[in-house]
């Protein structure tokens, strides 16, 4: 049986391990819409390179029970950026879409697909598109490696609400 105090200070241990990596947290909000007929939305978010092609796709929501992959050509900057490119369903890439509400997704910049970033000026997107609905792409730039701790937020005005990246070194 553990002694309080080594459960204490083997949890102090393995805690600062984890708190040493470098991170790129994102908060997407979803926000209730006022409409009859509401659909929810389908949404990509990548990164950026300066020359605006895809450095990194971080996550794609869409709708996945049948053959709804034909509806994300409607994500068109995502789409024609490299999106067609991508052969769906993606593990830990592709996922259902999500309801209204915050959704936080966090990425290990050790691990892919931000440990093949080469250093540089970043832009992270969020695009959403809704049936019956509109779309908006949402857009922060950043610098690659993270050098200090900062916080950048946009709030989206049809189809996404706040969107926020927070980047830990």
């Amino acid at each position: 049986m553990f002694h309080r105090p080594f459960a204490v200070l083997a949890l102090l241990v393995l805690g600062t391990g984890a708190a040493g990596a470098a991170d790129l947290s994102l908060s997407v909000e979803i926000p209730q819409l006022p409409v009859a007929e509401y659909h929810r939305p389908y949404v990509a978010i990548w990164i950026e390179d300066g020359s605006q092609a895809i450095a990194a796709n971080l996550a794609v929501w869409y709708q996945v029970r049948g053959d709804h992959t034909k509806w994300l050509p409607d994500l068109r900057q995502w789409w024609r950026r490299g999106g067609r490119d991508l052969k769906v369903p993606v593990d830990g890439l592709t996922g259902a879409t999500r309801p209204v509400g915050q959704h936080l997704l966090k990425f290990d910049a050790a691990q892919a697909p931000l440990s093949g970033l080469k250093p540089g000026q970043y832009t992270l997107v969020v695009e959403a598109v809704r049936e019956v609905g509109g779309r908006e792409a949402l857009r922060i730039p950043f610098e690659w490696p993270i050098k200090a701790a900062r916080r950048e937020a946009v709030k989206g005005s049809k189809e996404l609400g706040a969107v926020a990246l927070t980047l830990n070194p």
